[in-house]
């Protein structure tokens, strides 16, 4: 598996959260109830959808599949100035990712997601920092069909 080391500008999302576990999986419910509020965003920079997680610090640690955390669904926009009711504002920090492209079904990601945490991140020169983690979902993007693709974006920092 190869990945591209990106530096992200800082990026705008609006978008709605929920609180989750790995075990307690609520992605689906979630975007149930974004996409149908998606068109109240007047100030999207584009049309592709983001999907977040906000891990508390230290949460790679000592993995917990219970452990809870953050599940965004979103959309990049110009600014803040405007968000629809029911929604919430991100700010995604400036700084570097491992940008990975998974191939495939959406309910295969976790093979790639496999991937990357065991074997990729052990063996380069980096580890996980304590940034938001996403998935960009652009045309390519086409769900249960066997060529979609999405990018997948890892936030990483150097090892000590």
């Amino acid at each position: 598996m190869e990945a591209q080391i990106k530096i992200l500008t800082e990026k705008k999302l609006i978008g709605k959260h929920t609180t989750m576990s790995f075990m307690e999986n609520k992605t689906f419910q979630l975007w149930n109830s974004f996409m149908p509020r998606q068109k109240e965003i007047k100030n999207a920079v584009d049309s592709n959808l983001y999907s977040l997680e906000v891990f508390p610090q230290g949460y790679f640690d000592n993995f917990d599949a219970d452990r809870t955390f953050q599940k965004w669904a979103a959309v990049e926009v110009k600014d803040l100035d405007t968000i629809p009711s029911e929604m919430e504002s991100l700010i995604i920090p400036t700084g570097i990712y491992a940008v990975f492209i998974h191939v495939g079904p959406a309910t295969e990601g976790y093979k790639t997601y496999h991937t990357i945490f065991t074997e990729w991140l052990p063996n380069s020169e980096y580890t996980v920092d304590d940034r938001p983690h996403f998935a960009v979902m652009d045309e390519r993007y086409k769900k249960d069909d066997p060529d979609s693709e999405e990018e997948i974006w890892i936030p990483i920092k150097n090892r000590p």
